[in-house]
This record gives C-alpha cells, sequence and structure tokens, in this order.
C-alpha cells in the first residue's frame, strides 16, 4: 500500500512540476515579467553557467547568476521606455518536456526538463534548446523557484548580440 501512495504522490508531484513549467513558459511569452519574477523564492537564483560542468556558480563566470535584486533590475532595464534594444521588441516561444523529478522531500523538489525556445527580433530568428534544473521549495501557497539552471545545448557558441530575456 505504501508503494501505491508513492506512486500517486510522485505522480501529482509530476503533474504539479508540469504545469508550472508550462505557465512559466507562458508568463515569459507573454513578457509578464512581474509575475514570472513571483515565481522565485526571495532568496532565488536564475543561472545559466558559461559550462555544463560547472558545479557552482559563485565566484565564477557564468552567462547569468542572477539573485531577486537583478532579475528585477533587468525587469526595469527591459521595460524602461529609453532602452532602445528593445524597441523592435521580440517575441519568444518556450516548448518544454522531458519533465523528471530527481527527488523530492516534504520542502524540496528537484526536477529536470529540456526546452527549445526561438526568439523572434529585428527580423532574425535565434534558437536555443537545453536542459533546466529546477530546485523548487513547497510553499503553502504552492511551488517556488530557489534554483533555476538553464544548461545551453549550445552554450560555447556565438551569439549575434546580448540576451536580453530568460530561456
Amino acid at each position: 500500500m505504501s508503494n501505491d501512495t508513492t506512486t500517486r504522490s510522485s505522480t501529482s508531484t509530476l503533474q504539479d512540476v508540469e504545469q508550472f513549467l508550462y505557465r512559466q513558459a507562458d508568463i515569459l511569452d507573454e513578457r509578464r515579467w512581474e509575475e514570472w519574477l513571483g515565481l522565485f523564492t526571495d532568496d532565488g537564483i536564475y543561472w545559466m553557467p558559461a559550462s555544463a560542468d560547472q558545479e557552482t556558480g559563485e565566484g565564477q563566470p557564468n552567462i547569468f547568476w542572477e539573485d531577486h535584486y537583478l532579475m528585477d533590475m533587468r525587469i526595469r532595464r527591459v521595460e524602461h521606455p529609453y532602452a532602445h534594444s528593445q524597441k523592435a521588441g521580440h517575441r519568444t516561444s518556450h516548448v518544454v518536456s522531458n519533465v523528471m523529478i530527481e527527488s523530492e522531500s516534504d520542502d524540496e523538489i528537484v526536477a529536470t526538463s529540456r526546452f527549445h525556445m526561438v526568439e523572434y527580433r529585428l527580423d532574425e530568428q535565434r534558437y536555443f534548446g537545453g536542459k533546466y534544473t529546477h530546485r523548487f521549495a513547497r510553499m503553502d501557497a504552492g511551488l517556488k523557484i530557489k534554483l533555476q539552471r538553464v544548461d545551453l545545448a549550445n552554450v560555447e557558441g556565438p551569439f549575434e548580440y546580448v540576451m536580453q530575456i530568460w530561456l
């Protein structure tokens, strides 16, 4: 019987995580930045390492290593009326798949998934793909992101211009 309970719990956890990730993708695609920031815990981190073998982002070069304050600052910069880099605007489409629960406890879930994202900006498209690793905190109000690690498949590839948006 306890095995059935574990299976139900894992299935329920998987569904909760999938729905969270799909909602996050929708929020990003609709540029609802404040709502996206609200998906993180107060001490949450958005991390895009410069190489796949990095075990920590602290004290090392990263593409992004942003705490709540830095994510908020980027939102203010991107949304500022004088943000000329955003005048042409951009549109994105995120697809999230292959969601797997790596571990779960009463207060934390670690999950991995794969993503593809296309960005349309300045009459050009850029494609990004890779792996997400999320460390979620279980809160009374639902899941919150403690850590979102984004490992790009083409992390060593050249980028024509700086990424203004989150993957």
